[in-house]
């Protein structure tokens, strides 16, 4: 029996809510779920876009979600799609999939709402899809080969890549925090005045041999740990990819350069003592820089901090804010350092008798503008002129505006990645605790 549309109305029931309206509304949508039901002929087709039919009151059911149904008919009627605050945006993303409406219908602030946190929830899926095949592989690496060096990898991969996986592994995250704090003190420690004036005679009491001892220590463990981490890396390119993994290896290289350096410092100092020291100097700076960068061993505790986790993730997800806020500073800085350079130059009454005023030009005002817009206001240079001071408020007022902008986005985007993150962390712990349980039961 062929089906045609007697009434110039539609009867949807949608998860329970039944909707009536106008055929007509779908002629600008043709290709939608529902535009295409209203060109079927037959019950057969009828069957492919709507879950059931009865034939007796035309009344189409679909067992979907209505309260995204309200947003998509809502489109339909009046052409607007927006984003509601009680839908989620990943469901929407899904229905608009389903009733075949394009998302670029939707309002820009809600498309770009609904995209980012559809990626984020992709993105926290590919992660425990990630981590749940870790687990497959550590699981089935014993059961492989229960003797010889596949199982001590095995055991080694769990204790250094999962904090979690037990008492190894948490003590093995407990040393390596505690060797970052130690290395740090020690650089600090380091700039101490009275090693710089023996670092800069040549000489090495025992005090900076204590610290060269030290620093050895903890730079032997941090090469154990990452030569340990890329032999129990399953893929070495993705290893070597890793951001934190690039790190490690920037700053373990500087102690390795510098004994390099200090042997061949050695070895030339007769011959530079008749040339003069520049080269002895130059090699004396290149070390100096490089010990500086022992400071990047701080970026390790991120492996064992949420904290630092939120941050990176944080900052990964607002680079558009971020951006929009140095636009924001770019934009006041170039209006206000001209203004404040013709306020204390040329409206100044007093000019003509301080010549030598920090605003002497267009560029030397930016750092001022800079500093004032980000109410940090070192006092370096100050306007003395009523013109100047009035230019000055009108930049800090604009600059405290400026920087509550963007952070309040950044604020929220913080707020959700703690919690994303909380909950793999808390989720992690209980598939661990869930694994030893049934270990333990197994056992029994």
């Amino acid at each position: 029996k062929n089906y045609s549309p007697i009434s110039p109305h539609v009867l949807v029931n949608v998860g329970g809510n039944r909707y009536t309206f106008p055929w007509s509304t779908l002629e600008q949508f043709p290709h939608s779920r529902l535009g295409r039901l209203r060109f079927c002929t037959t019950p057969e087709e009828i069957a492919r876009l709507c879950d059931d039919y009865d034939e007796t009151c035309q009344e189409f059911f679909f067992d979907r979600n209505p309260t995204a149904f309200r947003v998509i008919l809502n489109f339909l009627a009046a052409g607007k799609l927006r984003l509601l605050r009680e839908l989620c945006a990943v469901s929407l993303h899904d229905e608009l999939d389903y009733w075949g409406v394009d998302p670029g219908h939707m309002e820009r602030c809600c498309r770009r709402r609904m995209i980012t946190r559809v990626e984020e929830v992709a993105e926290r899926e590919r992660k425990e899809e990630e981590w749940r095949k870790r687990r497959m592989v550590l699981k089935k690496s014993p059961i492989v080969a229960d003797k010889g060096y596949r199982r001590l990898i095995g055991i080694l991969r769990e204790m250094v890549e999962n904090p979690h996986s037990g008492l190894p592994g948490k003590m093995f995250a407990c040393f390596s925090v505690i060797m970052v704090l130690i290395t740090v003190v020690s650089l600090c420690i380091s700039t101490m005045p009275d090693l710089r004036e023996e670092e800069t005679r040549g000489e090495c009491s025992q005090k900076c041999h204590s610290m060269f001892v030290v620093e050895s220590i903890c730079v032997a463990w941090f090469t154990l740990e990452f030569v340990l981490r890329f032999i129990n890396a399953q893929s070495k390119l993705a290893f070597a990819r890793g951001p934190l993994n690039i790190i490690d290896a920037v700053a373990i290289l500087p102690y390795y350069v510098s004994l390099i350096f200090e042997v061949s410092d050695e070895s030339q100092e007769d011959v530079s003592m008749m040339g003069g020291r520049g080269y002895l100097d130059k090699l004396g700076l290149i070390l100096r820089m490089l010990r500086a960068l022992r400071i990047l061993y701080v970026m390790r505790l991120a492996r064992h901090s949420l904290g630092l986790q939120t941050l990176g993730l944080t900052m990964q997800r607002s680079m558009r804010e971020f951006g929009l806020l140095l636009l924001f500073v770019c934009v006041a800085v170039t209006l206000f350092s001209p203004l404040v350079h013709l306020a204390e130059s040329e409206l100044a009454p007093f000019a003509s008798t301080h010549p030598h005023h920090s605003f002497s030009s267009i560029p030397a005002s930016y750092w001022w503008a800079i500093i004032s817009m980000t109410t940090v206001g070192y006092g370096d240079m100050v306007p003395r002129s009523i013109p100047g001071q009035i230019v000055a408020l009108t930049s800090i007022l604009s600059g405290i505006l400026i920087m509550a902008f963007p952070a309040t986005s950044i604020f929220h985007t913080f707020s959700r990645c703690y919690q994303e993150l909380k909950q793999e962390y808390e989720q992690l712990w209980k598939e661990e605790r869930g694994a030893e349980l049934a270990a333990d039961t197994q056992g029994c």
